[in-house]
């Protein structure tokens, strides 16, 4: 007795059977194809992405350590800096102690032959004389020994406290005195610094009358009587 057939299907050839199984393997293989890529491009940026992690990671240490290498020489700059501005400050305080030494013995040196220059005067009329035209000829005052004791010996006689006590001055109630017979007006715009501030003080009384002869007469040379 032969089998029925189901209505609508056809016998499936052996020529069908063929292609069933060949689609089959086809999209077997491609699954397989289509996994093997996805595993392979992971493994693949794996290894692409290892070289870059250790790219960065060694550029990170160098830039560190270039940083601390920098921040090493910052320090060894600023403490050098320290140390010449500390050095240049001591070289510019020892040379200024140094001047300032040097001055001091210029000047005790310049004293000292001041002094050895000064001669000494005799404590009497000629010594008095000659003093005073010793401090004239510094300060550019005329002025000769022979017209100052000349002058001297008219108004006072060589007598340094002389005094005049009648004249017009002395009622005027400033007489005149000492050597010159300088009166104290004439005595204390004239006196001559480095000399004493006293009317009686022999080579103080000289100076003046002598800075005031020259002033109103040209030189007490040009003095013949009282003035």
């Amino acid at each position: 007795m032969s089998a029925s057939r189901t209505p609508g299907h056809s016998r499936l050839t052996k020529a069908h059977k063929l292609s069933i199984a060949g689609v089959a393997t086809l999209s077997a293989a491609a699954v397989a194809f289509s996994l093997a890529p996805a595993g392979a491009a992971a493994e693949a940026q794996t290894i692409n992405a290892a070289p870059v992690a250790w790219t960065q990671a060694v550029n990170g240490a160098q830039t560190k350590t270039l940083q601390g290498h920098l921040s090493a020489q910052q320090v060894i700059s600023q403490a050098n800096a320290k140390a010449a501005a500390k050095v240049k400050a001591d070289a510019d305080a020892k040379a200024k102690a140094e001047a300032a030494a040097k001055k001091a013995r210029e000047q005790k040196a310049a004293a000292s032959r001041s002094a050895a220059r000064t001669p000494v005067f005799a404590n009497n009329l000629d010594g008095w004389i000659k003093e005073a035209l010793f401090i004239m000829k510094k300060e550019g005052i005329p002025g000769t020994y022979a017209g100052i004791h000349k002058n001297i010996m008219r108004e006072s006689s060589g007598n340094p406290m002389a005094i005049n006590n009648w004249d017009i001055n002395a009622q005027n109630g400033i007489p005149s005195k000492g050597l010159l017979q300088v009166i104290y007006p004439t005595f204390k715009a004239y006196h001559v610094k480095g000399t004493k501030f006293d009317q009686y003080d022999p080579v103080a009384n000289i100076v003046a009358a002598c800075n005031y002869a020259a002033d109103r007469y040209g030189s007490m040379d040009n003095v013949n009587s009282a003035y």
